[in-house]
């Protein structure tokens, strides 16, 4: 599926930012993840609410303060899709 090129940047920005042993992990889920919501949305590409909701669906609760303070570090507003919809403990 294609990418919004800002979001895909961003996204990359983003990965690059997570620690070295869990980069890889973290990367493919959230791809995965993102262009099914992309997908789901009937959509031709994924964009930023996208990569949120992937993060937001995928990230174990030990990372969820380190995934907020990345994404916010990262251009992404997720405030602006109406995240945090379930915080974890």
């Amino acid at each position: 599926m294609l990418w919004e090129a800002k979001t895909e940047n961003k996204f990359k920005t983003l990965i690059s930012k997570i620690p070295v042993f869990h980069r890889h992990i973290a990367e493919s889920v959230v791809r995965v993840q993102a262009e099914k919501i992309a997908f789901l949305r009937n959509s031709a590409r994924v964009e930023d609410q996208d990569v949120i909701g992937a993060f937001f669906s995928d990230v174990p609760s030990p990372f969820y303060s380190m995934m907020v303070r990345i994404l916010e570090q990262t251009g992404f507003d997720y405030k602006k899709y109406g995240f945090p919809k379930n915080i974890k403990s």
